[in-house]
């Protein structure tokens, strides 16, 4: 079994540094090894870059992902900090864990919230457990509830 010798001839052939005869193919045809007759008359110029020109556009993607991100967080804790600024007595809220209340009392940094009308259950919780305002006003009962 014999392997022809095209493959490596050809891989030979595109380098523009060989300037001697290559070894003759299988099919018997001989190449010259003068620069230009295999079509590639001059080496190609060397990136400056190298391969760190591949990074830029990488790290540009996550320079503008980092920056989107910590726009967004921004945005809603400010929009947090004006909610929570505006808690006022008889605004119906959620907290954190699901619990809906009126505002009873609000101090510095605690909320008291009441749970339960019929027998007038009141608990305290920090302000920052406030999740969202239901609606502001009297302390009207929720639609669908009693």
């Amino acid at each position: 079994m014999e392997f022809p010798f095209t493959i490596l001839t050809l891989a030979q052939a595109d380098n523009p540094s060989d300037t001697g005869a290559s070894p003759t193919p299988a099919g018997g045809e001989a190449s010259s090894g003068a620069p230009g007759a295999g079509g590639g008359g001059s080496a190609p110029a060397a990136n400056p870059w190298g391969s760190a020109f591949i990074f830029i556009p990488l790290l540009l993607i996550m320079v503008v992902m980092i920056w989107t991100s910590s726009s967004a967080q921004r945005k809603e804790k400010k929009k947090r900090e004006l909610m929570l600024g505006a808690l006022k007595r008889h605004d119906r809220v959620q907290t954190i864990g699901g619990l809906i209340g009126s505002v009873v009392e609000i101090k510095d940094s605690e909320v008291v919230l009441k749970v339960d009308e019929a027998n007038n259950v009141k608990m305290r919780f920090a302000k920052s457990a406030v999740q969202q305002v239901l609606s502001e006003g009297e302390g009207e009962a929720a639609p669908g509830g009693k």
